[in-house]
């Protein structure tokens, strides 16, 4: 029997109840332990948790996690611009280049702005202080109903609501499903504010395979980048990455909005990923695909 991939789900945020704390990530995480392989065996060992701090302001898991036994890294950026120190980045630096794979996830304007300094993945996420998009046209707002959140901010639905994805020829094997009529993911949850992603045009392996379109604007905008494994300057080989728009296509207010949210979210919920039959099927093979992908198995 084959040992189960680990993954790791990280906030950068200490445990707080009204906000986007790991326990809002609870239906991903049930989703993954659920998964078994033809045998009947667990494919995947979830270890959940908010970031802690030691006597020096590092977390502890993710200042060491090039030394841990983990095979995943999915860290959800849901920080203000302090979630991660020069430790925690060195350490999932240090985790990439021993192999481990990397989904990388954030939101609006600067929310979660932390991992910027993560090489290749964090270069990825523009934000409006920070790395901000290339494209200078993409500089404005985009989401005109929740006049307090600013660039990047597209809006792709309600929360509680799927929106219908462009995937990228050629479909990238993260956005196929064998299951589906179309043989494709089609369907993402979506969010009020999105952030934005890109390619740098020195990251050579990396690769936008899917967007978006506003319903505002009518703008198309990025979903997602994979990145693939390359060798650094020094010889390792980096593992795989994923670099995600907003933290809301894996929480559980975004799957099911009767699961609540915090206080501070007051925009009016929807409920298509809950009356549309096929928006949780291709929500949890995107799911299983992430967690397969990033350490070769698909």
């Amino acid at each position: 029997m084959s040992k189960p991939i680990k993954i790791l789900l990280q906030t950068t945020i200490s445990t707080t109840e009204d906000d986007w704390s790991i326990a809002r990530f609870s239906l991903l995480r049930d989703y993954l332990a659920s998964v078994k392989d033809e045998a009947g065996n667990n494919l995947f060992q979830v270890t959940a948790r908010d970031r802690e701090s030691d006597a020096q302001g590092n977390d502890p898991v993710l200042s060491n996690l090039g030394n841990s036994d983990f095979d995943e890294l999915w860290l959800f950026a849901v920080d203000v611009g302090d979630g991660l120190t020069k430790q925690d980045i060195a350490g999932i630096e240090a985790f990439n280049k021993r192999g481990g794979g990397i989904l990388a996830t954030r939101d609006h304007q600067d929310l979660g702005c932390s991992i910027c300094e993560i090489p290749i993945i964090g270069v990825a996420h523009y934000f409006q202080t920070k790395n901000p998009d290339p494209d200078e046209t993409r500089r404005c707002v985009d989401d005109i109903y929740t006049s307090y959140i600013s660039w990047p901010n597209y809006h792709s639905g309600r929360n509680g609501d799927y929106q219908k994805i462009t995937p990228i020829a050629p479909i990238h094997e993260l956005l196929k499903n064998p299951d589906s009529p179309s043989g494709i993911i089609e369907i993402f949850p979506a969010h009020p504010h999105e952030g934005a992603v890109g390619v740098a045009p020195d990251a050579t392996n990396g690769k936008v395979i899917a967007m978006g379109k506003s319903l505002v604007s009518g703008r198309t905008f990025n979903l997602a980048v994979a990145f693939e494994s390359v060798k650094d300057s020094e010889g390792n080989q980096l593992g795989r990455g994923v670099a995600e728009s907003t933290f809301h296509h894996f929480c559980d207010y975004n799957w099911d909005a009767d699961m609540g949210c915090p206080s501070f979210v007051d925009e009016p919920p929807g409920n298509t990923m809950k009356t549309e039959p096929r928006a949780l099927e291709d929500v949890h093979t995107y799911m299983r695909n992430l967690a397969l992908w990033l350490v070769h198995k698909m």
